[in-house]
């Protein structure tokens, strides 16, 4: 307990850290999501194949290779910013990979005969889309876009390898000061799980009010 007790502002910065970059990553993977997504089902070849290559290609990329990648290259390009953005921008992409073949499986469930129908009415795409489709798609998609977000938030652990402040990187100082390692790695696990608890309970409300009934 004393590792707790004498470090909780170390402890409380890493926790913010951490609740910083999932908040963020998580509205930028949700929005690129919707697009990629919109993309994938839309009547336009080209954008389907776009959202066909990003998914595909960040999928089958391991996350600290994006890391790499953002990090240490986009620097070379003349784009400098904070690492903190640099780390929410490769999680949010990462995962918004995973969020649209979310929001795709959703899609799909939905009836071709409610699209067609829309499309008889005069409806465009985008008005099917936004105002048939994803309303009943969201139905669907409320536990596997929670699980990816969940996963986005032990994900965000990779970022302190790269001088982000967040939690897990808290180990570091800590095991400089002679604290107990294996005390350390609890209480970082409590933060975590805390987080991930947060976003579990978060998203069994969203199911219970507006899931598929079971």
């Amino acid at each position: 307990m004393d590792v707790l007790t004498s470090n909780f502002s170390t402890f409380a910065k890493g926790f913010l850290g951490t609740v910083e970059l999932t908040v963020y990553a998580s509205i930028l993977a949700l929005v690129l999501g919707f697009v990629m997504a919109s993309f994938r089902v839309a009547p336009v070849g080209s954008f389907r194949a776009f959202g066909t290559v990003w998914v595909n290609i960040l999928r089958n990329t391991p996350l600290t290779l994006l890391f790499f990648a953002v990090l240490l290259g986009l620097p070379r390009f003349g784009i400098v910013l904070p690492f903190k953005v640099f780390a929410i921008l490769a999680l949010g992409c990462y995962t918004s990979a995973f969020i649209c073949e979310a929001l795709r499986s959703g899609i799909n469930t939905v009836p071709r005969g409610q699209g067609e129908a829309a499309r008889s009415l005069g409806m465009t795409f985008g008005q099917t889309l936004s105002m048939v489709v994803l309303p009943q798609a969201f139905r669907s998609v409320i536990p596997p876009v929670g699980s990816t977000l969940i996963a986005l938030a032990k994900n965000s652990a990779i970022a302190g390898a790269f001088s982000v402040n967040e939690l897990l990187g808290t180990y570091k100082t800590l095991s400089e000061l002679g604290y107990n390692i294996i005390w350390t790695f609890f209480w970082i696990a409590v933060g975590y799980l805390i987080i991930t608890l947060t976003i579990s309970a978060i998203f069994n409300v969203l199911e219970k009010r507006w899931g598929v009934p079971r």
